[in-house]
């Protein structure tokens, strides 16, 4: 019984310790997009449930012998696959498909183990109830997910911070090697007692055919909704949180450790959900998102976060006990877990796949919040042993249906209203994109690049400033004073041009400092953000300079042209991909920076945009700076609110080897000393932790 409980703890534990791992391996491959998780958890869905569908089939097919033979037989071949290491060659050459790429990697890379490691919870549950008969099995699922919940909080606390992700895949491949063969222990005692196995099932089987589950059963649809609604919870709450945060494991797993704790407790004990307690917390927490939905960006980090968590956690016990409350007899186990996983897995091909080709937002979001009352209201009202059983008492159920109407009709509204005034709406794999058109409190018109719910590029659609870098980019910005007076700017000339590169395109706004003779490249991974660019905007048609786009990840294109010896050498390089709370990690890290520093000439100036609501990236740029022995120095322009030149607050962030554009009277003038607390980072793409940059920004006066 012991061998048993290990071996599903261990499947569980390293199933879950796999997902961020490799999570992390390909995200900088992809642009470092929330949807890159997203695309991750639908393959582990889709293999969850081609594991627990070769359970089931096994199970009810075969009897004790061959179930052990095949599974020995298939342990065996999958530690040919070992280690799990992503082979280089499966980096994207080029921006197309990346859902198909991504779902090809992984199932090449991990499909094999993780196969095998998904179908160990309901397979030695059968093999249990066939070894000690009368045993409830269904705690070993609770044990299960608790080995998943154990792995998903050690790795960002213990496993990331210490271990490379080289180490930290032999070692998984070698914990692998020891799961395979305690389960095939397992499989060899099931063996040795394959008779015994088979007369209890079959016992179970006439028992089952005779006889009503005791805990009243609700048909096999209600179980798939009730997975589907639960994993949308979470793959939409990941992709909120992610699109206002950042995109690392750590806030991958914490959703998923908050979903997979739900199924600890309700498969545990079903003292755990109590529809009196759950009930009202549903009702709660959907107040407190609705509450975020509406003040947007204005919402503090710390309100964000135990908002969609706790929503999370409500709606999916709810789901989860409404699963439990609903489960059947011992011998439809691998039925039950089997119609599970097909949920969980259509809820992921809604997030990953049908929401992006169907909505122009997140809109998967507010389903589920919908889905979640839903399962409120049907759980009470199906349930012989709920209080509200047969549509009494009527006053109860008039003040639910009521607040199920409003709670729909305001969830409608938002959607509405986030696109008024929407010139056109765009969502691929990178996100959100809208174009926008609002009047300002002096009455001009202004176009704006929104990404999700932040500005990302604007343009005065009147004279004077119409053309003009405006909002972030201004002359008194970091990037203004760095393009503007570097000391070579004056002497280039056609042999040697003026070189600017800028890492995310946006409206375009800094082509408008480009005049005739420079040359100017953008790196963009986002296509359609040319094509917005380029229609309703006019820095890139009006600009005098050359203008060059390159689509992609600025990082793997600025190494191809390192590999193939054609790399500009740019005079300023301008990274403006941190303006927003979704913080591309990859872009930040100590290879990153090496990256920059050779496409840079020895006196060039390195401009990162870091303005941020709850993000300081102050002491990681700093401590990266300090590593290349470079000067770095901070620009913080606060302009007022409504300034009439269109400036915006803006906070850039100049590393550079050059004294004399360092001494330049205006830059100086502009310089922001550094705080005396400040401590440097220094994040590689091993190792970066949320947790040293997540605060209060240092100029916030609610700081003081």
């Amino acid at each position: 019984m012991i061998g048993y409980a290990l071996a599903v703890f261990l499947s569980a534990f390293l199933l879950f310790q796999v997902q961020p791992l490799i999570g992390k391996y390909i995200l900088p491959w992809f642009g470092g997009t929330p949807a890159v998780w997203t695309t991750c958890m639908l393959l582990f869905q889709l293999l969850l449930l081609l594991g627990y569908a070769y359970a089931h089939l096994v199970a009810m097919r075969l009897g004790a012998r061959r179930q052990t033979l095949l599974h020995i037989a298939l342990l065996a071949g999958s530690l040919m696959l070992l280690p799990i290491v992503p082979n280089e060659a499966w980096r994207p050459v080029d921006e197309s498909a990346p859902t198909l790429r991504i779902l090809a990697l992984l199932a090449c890379t991990i499909g094999g183990p993780y196969f095998l490691l998904s179908s160990t919870g309901p397979l030695l549950q059968h093999w249990f109830a066939g070894a000690w008969p009368g045993r409830s099995p269904y705690r070993l699922y609770a044990l299960s997910n608790l080995g998943s919940l154990l792995a998903l909080v050690t790795y960002p606390f213990v496993v990331e911070p210490q271990f490379t992700l080289d180490i930290q895949a032999k070692v998984w491949s070698v914990a692998y090697v020891a799961f395979a063969l305690l389960c095939s222990a397992c499989a060899w005692w099931l063996y040795r007692n394959a008779e015994r196995a088979d007369v209890a099932w079959q016992a179970a089987a006439v028992v089952d055919a005779t006889s009503q589950s005791s805990q009243n059963p609700l048909p096999v649809w209600y179980w798939f909704w009730l997975s589907a609604t639960g994993s949308v919870m979470l793959l939409a709450t990941t992709n909120q949180l992610c699109q206002e945060v950042t995109v690392v494991p750590f806030l991958w797993i914490l959703p998923l450790a908050i979903y997979l704790l739900t199924f600890v407790l309700t498969f545990e004990s079903s003292r755990w959900y109590r529809r009196t307690f759950w009930g009202p917390a549903l009702a709660l927490s959907l107040g407190a998102v609705c509450y975020v939905l509406e003040a947007g960006p204005e919402a503090t980090l710390w309100f964000q976060v135990p908002a969609y968590t706790a929503m999370l956690f409500a709606g999916c016990m709810t789901c989860h006990g409404e699963l439990v409350a609903s489960r059947p007899a011992t011998q439809k186990l691998t039925l039950f877990y089997l119609v599970i996983a097909a949920g969980g897995a259509a809820g992921g091909l809604l997030v990953a796949i049908g929401a992006p080709a169907i909505f122009k937002g997140y809109w998967e979001y507010h389903l589920a919040l919908i889905g979640c009352a839903l399962a409120a209201i049907v759980g009470y009202g199906r349930d012989r042993r709920s209080p509200l059983y047969g549509g009494r008492p009527l006053i109860a159920w008039t003040a639910i249906y009521c607040g199920f109407v409003v709670l729909s009709v305001y969830l409608g509204k938002h959607v509405w209203y986030s696109d008024q005034g929407t010139l056109e709406s765009v969502r691929n794999f990178y996100g959100v994109l809208r174009v926008r058109d609002y009047g300002d409190p002096l009455r001009r018109t202004v176009r704006a690049l929104v990404h999700g719910r932040i500005m990302h590029g604007q343009e005065f659609l009147s004279e004077p400033l119409i053309g003009k870098p405006v909002s972030y980019y201004g002359p008194p910005s970091g990037v203004g004073l760095a393009i503007m007076h570097h000391p070579r700017r004056a002497s280039a000339n056609e042999h040697d041009p003026f070189r600017i590169g800028v890492v995310g395109l946006g409206a375009g706004t800094l082509a408008a400092y480009g005049q005739a003779g420079e040359q100017m490249k953008f790196y963009e991974i986002n296509p359609a953000v040319e094509r917005l660019a380029r229609k309703y905007f006019t820095y890139l048609d009006e600009s005098s300079a050359k203008i060059e786009i390159a689509l992609g990840d600025a990082r793997t294109q600025m190494q191809r042209e390192l590999q193939a010896d054609r790399a500009p050498r740019f005079d300023v390089l301008a990274i403006d991909a941190f303006s927003s709370d979704a913080i591309p990690m990859h872009l930040i890290t100590r290879e990153a920076f090496a990256l920059y520093r050779a496409h840079l000439k020895h006196d060039g100036l390195l401009a990162m945009h870091v303005s941020s609501h709850h993000i300081d990236l102050n002491p990681v740029v700093l401590g990266l700076a300090n590593e290349l022995g470079l000067h770095a120095v901070s620009i913080v322009h606060n302009a007022p609110e409504n300034d009439p030149a269109g400036q915006s607050r803006s906070e850039w962030l100049i590393v550079t080897a050059n004294e004399q554009f360092l001494g330049e009277p205006d830059v100086v003038a502009a310089i922001t000393p550094w705080p005396a607390d400040i401590k440097p980072i220094i994040w590689t793409d091993d190792f970066g932790s949320l947790w040293q940059v997540l605060g209060k920004k240092r100029d916030d006066p609610s700081a003081n």
